[in-house]
């Protein structure tokens, strides 16, 4: 690290002063239209769980783009949701054929990408030609999960102008190319050398999680605890940063706001079922309860 960066704790005076406000002569539309596609047919719940946490923080709207066969599963948990259909792989999976059907994403307010989405079938010939067609959007992109892998293994690593990716440290260290134990000894200065590199945000996922800009901006939060450490954790904390950013914020207050709550959920869920049950959907229902216990003075 250098004297660069400014370092801050994220804390509750922080994020009031992020927050998006509510106001009463409102619709849908106030706050924000959410794109979210994530999911094939071995990680359904990824793309449940991602796209119903944009709407429990306050997003307006959330279309799931994804294959087929989820559309059903997902329309059968929650009636809250509306989908865009992309065709299937025969494995299961987004064809690589289905950019076509995805129009301008200036449509959203933001969108989100890779939760569930596998890593087969065609799905990494249409993540990376999404990414190449967006590559000037203005609009957020925030890039997550399998998404990650499939840029890491391809190593194409021009992000969009305005994205943010929200890797976990054994995903960061196979883009960096840096052995994962040295990221968890230095977590702010890989994250930052990160966001540098490929000149986007970079959220750092795990104990104490890490939010950097390229110009050295860097929060490190510390609510949360052992009940995030449970599968669909993380497409949780992506839907939180696309509802907060459809909502009007900016990448890096969306974050700041999403990663204090999602950790503050997991605290307030765990005085009930302890850390050792909070499962992911548990977390959802508590997103709401955190927002309240945020702005309760």
């Amino acid at each position: 690290m250098t004297q660069q960066t400014d370092i801050q704790v994220l804390g509750k005076d922080i994020v009031l002063k992020m927050f998006p406000k509510r106001v009463q002569n409102s619709h849908k539309g106030t706050y924000g239209r959410v794109l979210n596609i994530s999911g094939s047919c071995q990680y359904q719940g990824a793309a449940y769980l991602s796209s119903i946490s944009s709407l429990m923080c306050g997003a307006g709207y959330c279309m799931l783009a994804t294959c087929s066969d989820v559309i059903s599963s997902v329309a059968a948990s929650t009636p809250d949701i509306t989908f865009l259909d992309l065709g299937q792989s025969q494995y299961g999976t987004i064809p690589k054929d289905a950019i076509k059907i995805i129009q301008a994403i200036a449509n959203y307010d933001v969108v989100s990408v890779g939760c569930g989405i596998n890593q087969i079938g065609g799905v990494n010939e249409f993540l990376l030609s999404f990414l190449k067609r967006n590559q000037k959007a203005y609009t957020p992109i925030i890039i997550d999960a399998d998404a990650i892998n499939i840029i890491s293994s391809a190593k194409v690593f021009n992000f969009p102008l305005n994205s943010i990716i929200t890797p976990h440290p054994m995903e960061l260290s196979r883009l960096m190319g840096v052995d994962v134990k040295e990221i968890q000894q230095n977590r702010a200065k890989w994250a930052w050398e990160a966001s540098r590199e490929f000149d986007c945000m970079v959220l750092l996922k795990g104990f104490e999680t890490v939010i950097s800009s390229p110009s050295g901006k860097i929060f490190i939060n510390h609510t949360g605890n052992s009940a995030l450490a449970k599968a669909g954790s993380g497409d949780v904390l992506t839907g939180m940063i696309a509802g907060f950013c459809a909502q009007g914020l900016n990448l890096e207050s969306a974050a700041c706001c999403a990663v204090y709550l999602h950790g503050l959920a997991a605290e307030i869920a765990s005085k009930t079922f302890s850390e050792y049950g909070v499962l992911a959907s548990t977390l959802v229902r508590y997103i709401p309860i955190a927002i309240k216990s945020l702005l309760s003075v």
